[in-house]
Parts: structure tokens; C-alpha cells; sequence
């Protein structure tokens, strides 16, 4: 306790949490800047272990589904595009379901709700 304050001591578990928003944040640009969502795997992929156990574990895991899912659909959208202009519809509703994901996702990590 100093002046009369309490002093918080940060915890593993704090900073899982604040990489879980951060993540979410990325996801979130990446909706605008496709790269963002890259680095976004990556810190789910590198600090996956440090989230073992905690509530934000699911979180991580919809993290990564999230982007892989949305990668296979653009993947199979994209010569689609070319092909019979399908494809752009395609992709306009894997870009909705990455809105989705990614506002679902962040409305329960802001409640401090497992996924």
C-alpha cells in the first residue's frame, strides 16, 4: 500500500486478457487492411500455451477458427470472382461473417464471458 493506494500486481492472466483485445482490435482492422489479420493469428498461435486454462483460452481458439474459416472462404471465393462474378458475392458474405465473428467475440471477451 502506497499513499493510500493498493498496489495491483499484474498478472499472467491480465496480460492473455489484453492480448485477447488487441487481437480482436487487428481482426477488426483487418476487416478494412486484410494484412492485420495475419498478425493477429500469429499472437493466437505464439501465446496460445499462456492461455491455456484461463477463460480467454476460448476466446483465442474463435480467434483462429475465425481466420482460417474466413481464409478458406475468400480462397474459394476468389476465382469464383473471376469466373462468374459469384465470387463477389461470396466474399461479401464472408467479410459479414467475419463482422460477425469478430463484434460476437468481442461483445462476450467485454462481458467476460467464455466463448
Amino acid at each position: 500500500m502506497r499513499d493510500g493506494y493498493i498496489e495491483r500486481v499484474p498478472r499472467e492472466e491480465d496480460s492473455i486478457r489484453t492480448l485477447t483485445q488487441v487481437v480482436y482490435i487487428l481482426q477488426a482492422c483487418s476487416l478494412l487492411v486484410g494484412v492485420t489479420a495475419i498478425v493477429a493469428v500469429i499472437i493466437n498461435y505464439v501465446k496460445l500455451d499462456d492461455a491455456r486454462g484461463t477463460r480467454w483460452e476460448s476466446h483465442f481458439r474463435w480467434q483462429i477458427r475465425t481466420f482460417w474459416w474466413a481464409l478458406a472462404g475468400y480462397v474459394i471465393s476468389a476465382p469464383l470472382f473471376f469466373l462468374f462474378g459469384l465470387g463477389a458475392v461470396l466474399m461479401f458474405g464472408v467479410w459479414v461473417w467475419s463482422i460477425y465473428r469478430v463484434v460476437k467475440g468481442y461483445l462476450a471477451f467485454n462481458d467476460g464471458k467464455s466463448l
